[in-house]
């Protein structure tokens, strides 16, 4: 997943946002199932919002959208 931020980053980084936060969706509708009391859409996002700002590189794609977590 790196690898592919950077390459892609180099030569069209405007089309990064909208493929990061599509993986960050999809973070937020499997803590929305694992979690049944994360079941509320904004309690999961709170979440993960909490998680990435203590673990910004637990994610290659959390380095450059930990301030956008948003879903």
């Amino acid at each position: 997943m790196a690898g592919w931020i950077n390459y892609y980053g180099r030569f069209r980084p405007w089309e990064l946002d909208p493929i990061l936060m599509r993986i960050n969706a999809y973070l937020v509708r499997w803590i929305r199932r694992k979690y049944k009391r994360l079941a509320a859409r904004r309690k999961a996002i709170a979440k993960m919002q909490e998680i990435a700002q203590r673990y910004p590189r637990m994610f290659a794609h959390w380095r450059h959208t930990v301030n956008a977590v948003q879903t």
